[in-house]
């Protein structure tokens, strides 16, 4: 084994099997990869992690998911996990290099462990797999990337050694295989084994501390928008919109920054950001109307001074007798 490596190379192309299948015994038998956390289904969360690899194969009972997948089983269905990863990289392109392994239970798995996983392999040409190592220790062959020829030899090897791949524990592949590991973040390897984790884990979701990042993650998945926006911004906005004008205008104002921003093209942040400084500007205008006679001006621009809203070096026409500013 080789030691610890730190991602700091560019991410490769790769592929990515799901194992989505299991009896979920501790569950009761329930179907755990449609188990809510968050309010969308652990197998979604996951793929979402996920979301660029080239083909996705999940292999369990087929579903409805978010994104399309190819579906594939171990014959005969609760081989094990061995057996399944077996079906999965049969399923896979026979020119793919690098294969992405994951369970169907990780509520927490986010992209950036992701990119960790395939930094660190590329970073390290000599290793045949990175897997995520836990605070405890531990590591994780289901949060882990593989370089897809020696997993197809040591699977093979195994099949012959055994006569077959069923009921065999993952321990004896990943110890067959060179790899290196990469430290886990907070929460990357949490997984919904028993109904006391996914109680654990929809708590979690709703800490004080989190709980927006998570929402706006969730909606813009389940709403298929991959564009990272500046919260504060947007909520500054909303402050700004729900103060100076009156409450209900503060989420039909930031409905209309998106609907302009979307309305603009291919700007992307940009675009938002764009637009919440034009609404921002127009908020704080209309709350200075409001101030009592003989009050300072502090949002308006003053006679004869650049008005960011009409861009450089263009200037508002200073009032006329009568006219407000």
């Amino acid at each position: 084994m080789t030691e610890t490596q730190q991602p700091r190379s560019p991410i490769a192309a790769y592929d990515v099997v799901v194992l989505a299948g299991g009896a979920a015994r501790r569950l009761g038998g329930a179907d755990k990869p449609g188990v809510s956390v968050g309010g969308r289904a652990l197998l979604d969360r996951v793929l979402d992690a996920c979301r660029d690899a080239g083909r996705t194969v999940v292999v369990g009972d087929r579903r409805v998911t978010t994104r399309p997948v190819v579906w594939a089983r171990e014959q005969p269905p609760g081989g094990g996990p061995v057996a399944a990863l077996d079906a999965g990289v049969r399923s896979l392109d026979p020119e793919a290099g690098t294969v992405l392994v994951l369970s169907a239970d990780l509520p927490f798995l986010r992209r950036e462990t992701v990119r960790d996983l395939l930094g660190a392999l590329t970073a390290a040409p000599g290793a045949e797999g990175v897997v995520v190592r836990d605070a405890d220790g531990q590591d994780h062959p289901l949060v882990a990337v593989y370089r897809a020829e020696p997993l197809r030899r040591e699977l093979a090897l195994l099949a012959t050694e055994y006569g077959g791949l069923g009921g065999l524990p993952l321990r004896l592949l990943a110890g067959e295989l060179e790899l290196t590991r990469v430290d886990a973040e907070p929460l990357a390897t949490f997984d919904c084994d028993t109904w006391d984790d996914v109680s654990a884990a929809r708590a979690r979701i709703r800490e004080h501390g989190s709980v927006l990042d998570e929402w706006i993650s969730v909606v813009k998945a389940e709403l298929g928008i991959d564009l990272d926006v500046d919260t504060p911004l947007l909520l500054d906005l909303a402050r700004d919109a729900a103060h100076g004008v009156t409450r209900p205008a503060a989420p039909l104002t930031t409905f209309l920054v998106g609907y302009a921003a979307a309305s603009a093209g291919q700007g992307g942040p940009e675009a938002v950001a764009a637009a919440v400084r034009k609404a921002a500007a127009l908020a704080r205008r209309w709350e200075a109307e409001a101030a009592p006679p003989g009050a300072p001006d502090t949002a308006a621009p003053g006679p004869g001074t650049v008005d960011p809203d009409l861009g450089q070096g263009a200037r508002r026409p200073d009032p006329g007798p009568g006219q407000g500013a």
